[in-house]
């Protein structure tokens, strides 16, 4: 019988690696009680530009963060370098609560939402008058999400130099949103004076997102409201939508007196997949008391809908055909019908 070379072999001797010496792992997380908590205004590639007590500091995530998505307007907890100096790198530990959540989905299908800013208190509607057209169905939908949000609107309307702004005012003025009219010129701070001051009184001591589709006139606006920011300002065709669009990523930026302007890269849709569609009535006040009279599980774009002959007896103004009729676009490119 012929021995394979195997044959001598047994459990003996098999040579076992011994485990490498470590310490165990332990569920305790460091409290962390000496971090500083600072406001994220900048993300870039996984570092986060925060400002602290007036000095900028770079930070990266740690551990304890987790999975938790940090965005601008994020109030971070840091530790670690905080001088701020030049190769600097802090680390974020914790993230704080936040009180309000701009957000937007990439279509209306999607109930993915994208987090666009943190802890703002005003959404900045930006559209121009003329070159290129005013979308009135995107103004409602930022509106939506405003409400949605739980942040305060206000319309700014640019380019009023080329076209009267009565019109769009008064599509809504029963909503009473606050608004902002300038002519700025291509410079910004040669323009209209009048108008950027009063824009400046809406501004001051708070914390406002601007949010607008490219080439309304977003980054020029930016440059004229804070000089030193520098922000690039191209040219979009106007039929095509195609070319340099400005904004590539938010920046939040200090205003010379109290409160910050948030920039946002300009935006072709503002897909509403993460709001309920049962709620959009309430966000349009000049319609939501005429919902009392209709019938049980009404979607509103029916014809047995109250809204209709609330609107037919004036209750909802001048404007209230076009007002229902933006609703009910709302409602069916939010349901896919």
């Amino acid at each position: 019988m012929t021995v394979g070379r195997y044959d001598h072999y047994d459990e003996d001797s098999v040579r076992v690696r011994p485990a490498r010496r470590s310490r165990p792992r332990t569920k305790d997380r460091p409290a962390h009680s000496d971090a500083e908590v600072a406001m994220v205004v900048a993300v870039d590639r996984g570092r986060y530009t925060t400002q602290l007590d007036g000095r900028r500091v770079v930070a990266m995530r740690a551990r304890e963060v987790g999975r938790r998505q940090v965005v601008v307007g994020d109030r971070v907890a840091m530790v670690g370098d905080l001088s701020g100096d030049p190769d600097t790198l802090a680390r974020i530990v914790r993230v704080e609560e936040r009180d309000t959540v701009l957000r937007r989905s990439a279509d209306d299908t999607d109930r993915v939402e994208r987090v666009i800013v943190a802890n703002a208190d005003q959404l900045v509607v930006v559209t121009a008058l003329a070159d290129p057209e005013p979308r009135p169905r995107m103004i409602d939908r930022c509106l939506v999400a405003a409400y949605d949000a739980g942040l305060d609107p206000l319309l700014v309307l640019t380019k009023a130099d080329l076209q009267d702004p009565r019109p769009l005012v008064q599509q809504y003025a029963a909503l009473e949103v606050p608004y902002v009219v300038l002519a700025l010129g291509p410079d910004g701070l040669d323009g209209d004076q009048a108008g950027l001051e009063s824009l400046h009184e809406h501004l001051d001591g708070r914390v406002s997102v601007l949010v607008g589709h490219s080439g309304v006139g977003k980054s020029t606006l930016v440059n004229a409201l804070v000089p030193d920011a520098d922000r690039a300002v191209g040219v979009v065709n106007l039929v095509t939508g195609r070319g340099r669009h400005t904004s590539t990523s938010a920046v939040a930026l200090p205003l010379a007196g109290d409160g910050w302007v948030v920039d946002t890269p300009g935006v072709r849709s503002f897909g509403l997949g993460h709001v309920d569609p049962s709620t959009f009535v309430s966000h349009f006040p000049d319609l939501a008391d005429g919902i009392a009279g209709c019938p049980r599980g009404c979607s509103h774009d029916e014809p047995d809908c109250a809204l209709d002959t609330w609107v037919e007896q004036g209750h909802a103004g001048p404007n209230g055909p076009a007002r229902l009729e933006s609703l009910r676009r709302l409602l069916r490119s939010r349901t896919g019908e």
